[in-house]
């Protein structure tokens, strides 16, 4: 997946692609519509699955086909922007994604499915690629960390919204697939009101191996796949498993819906603690509140009350890691590549999601819906164990070294890291011998 990157406009370029004030406000209008039919088709998907009598194993791959869509999708897209423009190619993915979810009503089959979730990734990280690239186009140096911060309510709270609406009909139906396809068609219209005939430029970052982002960051790199492994887990799978559970269509709803609101209740006080404290420490003790929430998950009977609270505090543990191990990797990245470093990290973070459903299936399948909580123990577990063995053995940044925590929604792009409020630039410890980090 090739990232990309939005230049800053400059005097006499043209005029930005999306207007300020009550435009901006017009497109982040758009993405929530979009955001809200992406997390009612997530949960419809989820429970048709194991009614329809799909095996646990059926589901992960199902699911999975989901973040392989998003992981092979940016380079393609990349190439039609230039090619057509913004605007075509909104209309034409939301089109396409639109119609993706209608064939799940009509052809219920396993490998059907499989495409179309593949497809519906594929173009929602082309739309993201879109959104984003106009939010940094219409952003200013002033604005732009108020605009990433509406942009992360937007983008968990439209998911988690949608995830409630599946409380409003029967999975079982085709209505809701109704619902979601047109939320997803109807996201356009904000869009095109929106945006001018200007589209945004857009380039390739510079290219960071993965052997260059090990050699300079390595608890970034073993983080971040454990991260999205646990995130394509819990994303993919947890519809799933409330299903199996025997949950009705209310406790359904809430316990999808809990992990992005405890995302968007504590990612910013742990960012905050994570500018004030050494990173990695935090990064370690939210983990260990992962391992914690998932623990009693697993223990704690499925019908007890307790439940929910405890998936909220998983989504707040989760989910943060993913700003936490990304701006961890931006502290270390040498001059000049930080969006090289983003860009592959997302990668891997895309490379885990793939995985951790197809894993965390078969292991259900063999021991049960419980399961899915001691995948997310062993995930966020070694995530623990590699970041505590760094802390022994390896000397971490000092305080006034550490840059600034940069927060970014979890299924964003790479160009969601443009909006960070502060330039992308390496730490001052990168002229230290490079055996010390």
């Amino acid at each position: 997946m090739s990232a990309t990157d939005v230049p800053p406009n400059l005097a006499g370029e043209p005029q930005p692609a999306i207007g300020g004030g009550l435009a901006l406000w017009t497109l982040f209008l758009g993405f929530a519509l979009l955001m809200v039919g992406n997390g009612l088709n997530l949960a419809v998907l989820g429970v048709r699955l194991v009614d329809e009598g799909f095996s646990l194993r059926t589901s992960g791959y199902v699911m999975a086909c989901y973040f392989v869509g998003f992981l092979v999708g940016p380079t393609v897209v990349v190439g039609w922007l230039s090619s057509v423009g913004h605007i075509r190619v909104f209309a034409s993915l939301a089109t396409i994604a639109s119609v993706a979810v209608l064939v799940h009503s009509v052809w219920i089959e396993p490998a059907v499915w499989a495409l179309m979730r593949f497809v519906f990734g594929f173009c929602m990280v082309g739309l993201f690629i879109v959104v984003e690239s106009w939010l940094n186009d219409a952003s200013t140096s002033k604005n732009r960390g108020r605009t990433l911060a509406v942009y992360m309510v937007v983008s968990m709270g439209g998911l988690g919204l949608g995830q409630l609406l599946v409380v409003t009909g029967d999975p079982n139906e085709y209505v809701l697939f109704i619902v979601a396809s047109i939320l997803v068609s109807v996201s356009f219209v904000p869009m095109a009101l929106a945006a001018t005939t200007e589209a945004p430029a857009i380039r390739l970052a510079e290219r960071f191996s993965l052997r260059d982002l090990w050699a300079n960051a390595p608890t970034g790199l073993i983080g971040m796949a454990l991260v999205g492994a646990s995130h394509g887990v819990l994303l993919g799978l947890g519809a799933v498993y409330a299903t199996d559970a025997g949950f009705g269509p209310g406790r359904t709803a809430a316990f999808l819906a809990a992990p992005a609101l405890g995302a968007l209740l504590l990612q910013w006080p742990i960012g905050w603690a994570s500018d004030r404290l050494p990173r990695r420490g935090v990064i370690f003790v939210v983990a260990v509140g992962a391992v914690s929430a998932a623990v009693a998950l697993a223990l704690v009977p499925s019908g007890n009350i307790a439940v929910l609270a405890l998936m909220l505090l998983l989504g707040g543990m989760t989910f943060p890691l993913y700003s936490l191990l990304l701006s961890h990797t931006i502290d270390w990245s040498p001059p000049g590549t930080a969006m090289g470093a983003s860009s592959t990290l997302l990668r891997v973070n895309g490379a885990g999601a793939v995985i951790g459903p197809i894993v965390a299936a078969s292991v259900m399948g063999a021991f049960g819906r419980t399961s899915l909580f001691w995948m997310l123990v062993a995930t966020h577990g070694m995530i623990c164990v590699y970041v505590a063995y760094r802390l022994v053995f390896r000397e971490g940044l000092p305080l006034d070294e550490q840059g600034e925590f940069v927060p970014a929604p979890a299924r964003g792009t790479d160009l969601a890291v443009r909006l960070a409020s502060r330039p992308l630039t390496a730490s001052r410890a990168l002229l230290r011998p490079k055996q010390q980090r």
